[in-house]
């Protein structure tokens, strides 16, 4: 007769798997919401059981053993055939409820997602929203998200897509500041301007501004005195009167909407059809995300 799995050496496979998947103790016990040596007696009580060595430890690292990361493998089927019961349950009641965890970059969550959340929970009052904001992307199964939002190219993946509505990327100044220097009518008057740029967070580099010249697309680098990490930061200082930006236009609308921004050059404005909501196979018939996914499709 097999010897049945306990609560605690279920406990271990959990901190083991999550542990595994997020490179550290310390961050497996952060998702967890658990102390990292509450993770680590886990995992050597599960190590006791089984009567191998999971991982090889150092101050700053934490690796596979051989067997480990067999074994690894095997636990993360076995959480998602765990998850995947759960969510047929819940995909039984008609009614979109619980907690739904959402990721997505700041600049989306912050001008797409969060401003359509209080409309969603209006209409379903039983949803709770778990919004993850971040420029680093995060392992949807790994992180337990339930529906992301990304923006760019995305790699091949056994999850699930949807593109959503397409936006533009188009130069924006303020009043002011057009009152004062003038309105460039070609993306080359731009050298005679001040401008406003920004700096990836992820790799570092400043963005390359495009635009359309006719049948091709042309990149432009800008020689800008001021540079920030954060599109919330360089709109902001372009209508300071910083001087010109590029922006997406979902971003740019309130600025405009409020006459804070003006948009130029807008004849050489690039199109870009490259945000894509993404799920896992496993929460395909979750009431939630199916409820939320139609919402940003209606909007977005």
């Amino acid at each position: 007769m097999k010897e049945q799995i306990g609560f605690d050496r279920l406990n271990g496979l959990i901190a083991f798997a999550r542990a595994g998947s997020m490179g550290s103790y310390t961050a497996a016990a952060r998702s967890l919401s658990i102390s990292p040596s509450a993770v680590s007696k886990s995992i050597q009580r599960l190590e006791r059981h089984l009567g191998v060595s999971l991982f090889t430890r150092t101050t700053r690292s934490l690796t596979f053993t051989a067997e480990g990361r067999d074994i690894h493998e095997r636990v993360l089927r076995l959480l998602r055939d765990a998850e995947d019961i759960g969510q047929a349950a819940k995909a039984a009641r008609a009614e979109p409820a619980g907690i739904l965890r959402i990721a997505a970059s700041l600049p989306i969550g912050v001008h797409m997602i969060a401003p359509a959340i209080a409309q969603f929970r209006k209409l379903h009052p039983k949803v709770m929203i778990d919004l993850r904001l971040s420029d680093q992307r995060v392992g949807l199964v790994e992180e337990s998200i339930d529906i992301a939002v990304r923006i760019g190219d995305l790699p091949d993946s056994s999850l699930l897509s949807r593109r959503l509505s397409p936006y533009r990327l188009c130069c924006y100044a303020s009043p002011d500041y057009l009152t004062m220097h003038g309105t460039p009518g070609h993306p080359d008057e731009l050298i005679r301007h001040q401008t406003v740029n920004l700096r990836y967070q992820s790799t570092g580099q400043a963005f390359r501004w495009p635009f359309q010249l006719g049948d091709k697309e042309i990149e432009i680098l800008p020689s800008s005195h001021i540079i920030a990490d954060a599109s919330e930061a360089v709109l902001a200082a372009v209508a300071g009167g910083a001087g010109i930006g590029m922006a997406t236009s979902f971003m740019a609308a309130p600025w405009v909407r409020r006459q804070e921004l003006m948009p130029i050059l807008s004849d050489y404005a690039v199109d870009r059809h490259n945000i894509t909501a993404i799920w896992p196979e496993n929460r395909r018939t979750n009431p939630a995300v199916r409820a939320f996914l139609d919402m940003l499709i209606q909007q977005f």
